[in-house]
């Protein structure tokens, strides 16, 4: 490993079930707090998940201000269950209308950020089986105790993934794709075990100078470019235990993975592609016929907030809810 990434992650690495949750609330200090779980037909496990959160950490002892859940074109009852559960839900497609939509995890966060107020924003995924607060207030933690750190990553054994050296993976796309990606490209950033998390956290300040892909993409562009921005040592990762998901299937993960590929590449090369492609996957039957499907692979980004402002009162954007 770089003996940068190595020191890194000897110091910026914390125990996120370490603290008590009084021990995290002596240092909130008045800091706005706002989770943000964006989320796509995800009815089976957004309800425990909202509930969890809004029993134990806002109503239970306020260290969370706002518990938002964006909607994402869901088919199912997710942004109802929700709803039920005590989050403040949008629908992605209704926020500020007038710059447009598109699906996507990326997009979802990136207009999070017209409907939230809080100083630090922790985003949850919303197919979590075994969720835990302590997730939230394991990310909150170092941002609130370490005012030099700017995002937080979380890390975690998944309940499939444990080898029989006892070793953990971090997901096949994390696995095959990121981290090689990282190793090779920004390798002061191997330390970092699991870029790809979809629990994480970071300053409202940071966020809304940084471009958003649209898709799967969004969480290795924020890590890198919160690097290039500001320097290793203003991100941190906390180890989060044990995470149980919803598993996806492999043609699932090739999209995704080619749209993670596609945000680093972005990030690396000045002619990486900009627009929208796709990707094919072959399926043989027991007679050698080739059944080819085409997946959409979502390349779009997001400028910075601090941009769209600057664009004009007809694009200007507001923190705060419309």
């Amino acid at each position: 490993m770089d003996e940068r990434a190595r020191n890194w992650a000897e110091q910026r690495t914390f125990d996120g079930l370490a603290l008590t949750l009084a021990e995290v609330l002596d240092s909130k200090s008045g800091t706005r707090v706002s989770v943000v779980i964006p989320a796509h037909d995800e009815a089976g496990t957004i309800g425990p998940i909202v509930t969890c959160i809004r029993e134990e950490l806002v109503s239970g002892c306020g260290l969370v201000d706002e518990l938002v859940v964006i909607d994402s074109d869901s088919t199912d009852r997710t942004a109802a269950i929700a709803d039920g559960a005590g989050a403040l839900v949008f629908s992605a497609a209704d926020i500020r209308p007038e710059l447009g939509w598109r699906p996507g995890k990326g997009e979802a966060m990136w207009k999070s950020l017209l409907v939230t107020t809080g100083e630090l924003v922790v985003f949850i995924d919303a197919d979590l089986t075994n969720f835990d607060s302590r997730y939230v207030t394991g990310l909150v933690a170092p941002l609130l105790r370490h005012h030099d750190v700017s995002l937080v990553k979380g890390f975690y054994d998944r309940d499939l993934a444990i080898l029989t050296d006892g070793a953990s993976q971090g997901g096949r796309v994390t696995e095959l794709t990121a981290r090689p990606l990282m190793s090779l490209w920004w390798p002061e950033l191997a330390g970092v075990i699991q870029p790809l998390a979809g629990e994480w956290a970071a300053r409202r300040d940071l966020l809304e100078t940084l471009a958003f892909p649209s898709g799967y993409g969004v969480e290795l562009a924020v890590l890198i470019d919160s690097f290039e921005r500001l320097g290793l040592n203003a991100i941190a990762q906390v180890d989060l235990g044990l995470r149980a998901h919803v598993h996806q299937d492999l043609a699932s993960l090739g999209a995704m993975a080619a749209e993670v590929i596609a945000a680093a590449a972005r990030r690396r090369f000045s002619d990486a592609p900009q627009s929208d492609a796709e990707i094919s996957h072959v399926k043989r039957s027991s007679d050698g016929t080739a059944d080819w499907t085409t997946r959409s692979i979502n390349l779009e980004e997001r400028p910075a907030l601090t941009s769209v402002r600057a664009m004009g009162s007809s694009t200007s954007t507001s923190t705060e809810a419309p």
